[in-house]
């Protein structure tokens, strides 16, 4: 009787066959959702880093223009500013646009106490005026309103500099908020009245500087400089040039 030789080999080797065609038919198992959702979260994590990028090129471009406008508004040709020694003008100067009245009598006035050496004088920008500081130490004695010899020279300068300019000026006296009661002064109000009155009149008695283009207010110490500031820089007489004619189209 003829022997039946086994198909063992070829049913195994069919077999491993089938169970690759099973395990690739398979569906995925429950941890693949994770892949999924790892990919979804790193275009979420690229996208948000696309927009922040954008958001600072923005503002990248904002501060660009933003400086590019401030120099070309500088009333200070090449973006010089006055701003050694003691004399002192304040950055709201510098956003004076350059061409306007008030801009070129900024430059001015800063140009000429520079070359005058006005080393206690002090400079800032009011949306109407020009305000020129001095402190009350360097014009008079503690409670006193006589002007001080040694401050004739500077009173002398500055009374050049109004008769320069075309617009009108007002000297103001302030104290601070100390109490004055004397038979001459009873208040700080007839203090710093008293104290502007007397520079006015130096400038019309040295200078020829027509009364009409002059006044004089006393504020006692209402009117007192802001922020934490010392009562000494808080007795001060301010020589104010009145812009707003100026800008407005008035005399110069």
């Amino acid at each position: 009787m003829p022997t039946v030789k086994p198909q063992h080999h070829r049913f195994t080797k069919k077999r491993r066959r089938d169970n690759r065609s099973e395990a690739s038919d398979k569906p995925l198992t429950s941890d693949a959702w994770q892949l999924v959702y790892t990919g979804f979260v790193l275009i979420l994590l690229c996208f948000f880093i696309m927009l922040t990028s954008y958001a600072s090129f923005e503002q990248a471009k904002v501060m660009q223009f933003t400086e590019a406008f401030s120099d070309a508004i500088n009333i200070f040709s090449g973006g010089r500013s006055l701003d050694k020694g003691k004399t002192v003008l304040k950055p709201a100067a510098e956003i004076v646009p350059k061409e306007s009245p008030t801009a070129r009598l900024v430059e001015e006035i800063a140009a000429f106490a520079g070359d005058n050496e006005l080393s206690d004088v002090e400079l800032r920008v009011d949306p109407k005026a020009v305000v020129m500081t001095l402190p009350d130490a360097a014009l008079f004695d503690s409670g006193t309103a006589r002007i001080k010899s040694a401050a004739r020279p500077t009173l002398t300068t500055i009374g050049r500099l109004i008769a320069q300019v075309r617009c009108q000026v007002r000297i103001a006296g302030h104290t601070d908020d100390r109490p004055i009661r004397t038979v001459q002064f009873p208040s700080n109000w007839e203090l710093s009245t008293a104290r502007a009155v007397n520079v006015l009149r130096f400038f019309l008695e040295t200078t020829g500087i027509p009364a009409s283009r002059l006044s004089a207010a006393g504020y006692a110490s209402h009117q007192p400089l802001p922020g934490d500031v010392t009562a000494a820089r808080q007795r001060r007489v301010e020589i104010i040039f009145l812009t707003h004619e100026l800008d407005a189209g008035g005399a110069e």
